[in-house]
């Protein structure tokens, strides 16, 4: 009864697609390319930097110079973080499992070397020089993060001049909107260590 019910549902004609009007369109094209915003920063370096700032900060007093040194190598080390992550990617084995990998020139190479992958499979994965661009980037958006954090601010920079404060206003902004607009028109197709697989 079942295969009967399947076979007539599978001989029944699809239904024809009503065409989309160009604002469907450029939503559609707009709200995908948003989806690859996700990518740019890998969430275990934003997650690292927002638990470990306000500790390291004080809550950004910084009593001591100790505390002001601590809080620059935070942020680098989470920058340098997001450069290295944009070189990682994953695939899904034959299992279903998702296998996290370093993206080199000659292809993909697997961190755990728990599957061997062809040289077809490797070359889908090979080092771009885009990758470069959106590993720089990446580092960027972040610094431009850390910039918006007030105890960061509050704790480099305890008593801005007005220039100073109208750099830490506009300038992370400025940041924000030239890479959110690179990233929208090469979107990266990698997905690595803090970014999410698609079921693709």
């Amino acid at each position: 009864m079942e295969e009967t019910k399947q076979s007539l549902i599978a001989s029944l004609p699809a239904a024809p697609r009503k065409p989309k009007s160009k604002v469907e369109k450029f939503a559609r094209k707009t709200f995908k390319g948003t989806t690859h915003l996700s990518n740019l920063l890998p969430t275990g370096s934003v997650m690292s930097f927002q638990i470990m700032c306000p500790v390291l900060t004080h809550q950004g007093q910084c009593p001591t110079i100790t505390s002001r040194w601590l809080t620059c190598f935070l942020v680098f080390v989470c920058a340098i973080s997001c450069f290295i992550f944009s070189f990682t990617d994953s695939i899904r084995d034959p299992n279903g499992k998702i296998r996290y990998g370093i993206a080199t020139w000659t292809g993909l190479c697997v961190i755990d070397g728990s599957i061997t992958l062809t040289d077809e499979e490797k070359a889908k994965y090979k080092l771009q020089i885009l990758d470069f661009v959106h590993a720089i980037m990446s580092m960027l958006v972040f610094f431009a993060i850390s910039m918006f954090d007030q105890n960061v601010t509050r704790c480099l920079f305890p008593v801005p001049s007005e220039e100073t404060k109208e750099v830490l206003t506009s300038l992370p902004f400025i940041i924000g909107v030239f890479c959110g607009g690179f990233f929208l028109a090469f979107p990266t197709r990698r997905h690595g260590i803090g970014s999410p697989l698609t079921k693709e």
